[in-house]
């Protein structure tokens, strides 16, 4: 089988039974994972890894289960694999909470211009106190707006009502639950956008999210208001949002994915009012352990005849 990246030890342990061939800590080149995948019978894979009907076929015939170590799986070609009789699973469940710290850690941090304060005093140009400097807006007592109240949404709201936050939310579906439990009120993505303070993202990539948050969708928002990512990078068209940040539309926005990882819009990257963090939704080791070991569970499960704890439904 074939491990494409280095995954924390915790999950290769639970491989030792098997002939594991492990690729780098970087992400592998297109050509470079097409031929390390041939003859595997299984494929541990991460986001960064796209796997298709092309790398299933230099795997062969005996491929029988791509573990993807991630919640969404918009790399994996998920109709390829149903053809060809592959198991795809992923890791859900493990990484909610982690990564609504991730994501209200950008909202609290875009918000009082943590990102810019730091910048100011590491470049030893902060030279006093004042009483106008560095104003930000409060997060207690706003207007909280979730775009997908799914597991992670639902563990941002939670956190939010911490902070005395009215929680309303866009969902394919209504979320009874959440509105018993959290008083959230469901809107129409438009009136979110339109009433909410801070705006959090947590819908799963797909074709009908791809943009979903565009240059009409970031004018309905209110000139204080902040944006928050921490789903996927093409759910915001960063183009869009680098220009409202630039013109004032929204005040602020923190994002820890982008269109085009690793690479960011460059105005995005001048810009002060935005605060940008690499990918580290579910970056602690208790959480990257957890991912790695359920992903070598369902590895290990497919590979031995028995049910993966995962599957990916098409």
């Amino acid at each position: 089988m074939l491990v494409t990246r280095e995954i924390p030890d915790a999950g290769l342990r639970l491989l030792e039974d098997f002939d594991v061939s492990v690729l780098h800590e970087r992400p592998p080149e297109r050509g470079e994972l097409v031929e390390a995948v041939g003859g595997a019978s299984g494929i541990l894979s991460t986001a960064t890894e796209k796997i298709d009907g092309e790398v299933m076929d230099a795997a062969g015939e005996g491929l029988k289960v791509v573990a993807n170590m991630a919640v969404g799986y918009d790399n994996i070609d998920v109709g390829a694999a149903w053809e060809r009789g592959v198991v795809v699973t992923n890791t859900p469940g493990v990484l909610d909470e982690t990564t609504a710290d991730v994501a209200f850690m950008l909202m609290l941090a875009a918000a009082r211009r943590l990102g810019e304060g730091e910048r100011l005093l590491r470049a030893g140009r902060w030279e006093w106190w004042g009483p106008k400097q560095l104003r930000g807006v409060d997060v207690w007592g706003k207007k909280l707006g979730i775009v997908g109240m799914g597991r992670i949404g639902l563990a941002v709201a939670r956190r939010a009502r911490g902070f005395g936050m009215e929680i309303l939310y866009y969902n394919r579906s209504r979320r009874e639950d959440a509105e018993s439990e959290l008083g959230a009120r469901y809107l129409g993505l438009g009136e979110l956008l339109g009433e909410s303070d801070f705006v959090s993202i947590h819908t799963p990539l797909t074709p009908e999210t791809r943009h979903l948050v565009g240059a009409e969708e970031l004018e309905r928002m209110k000139p204080e208001a902040v944006l928050v990512n921490s789903s996927r990078g093409p759910v915001v068209d960063e183009g869009s949002l680098a220009e409202a940040l630039e013109n004032g539309s929204i005040f602020a926005a923190g994002l820890d994915v982008y269109e085009e990882e690793p690479d960011v819009h460059p105005k995005l990257l001048e810009l002060e009012n935005v605060v940008l963090a690499p990918h580290i939704g579910s970056a602690s080791v208790e959480t990257r352990d957890r991912m790695a070991t359920l992903a070598a569970e369902n590895l290990r499960a497919v590979l031995r005849g028995e049910e993966p704890k995962t599957p990916v439904e098409l």
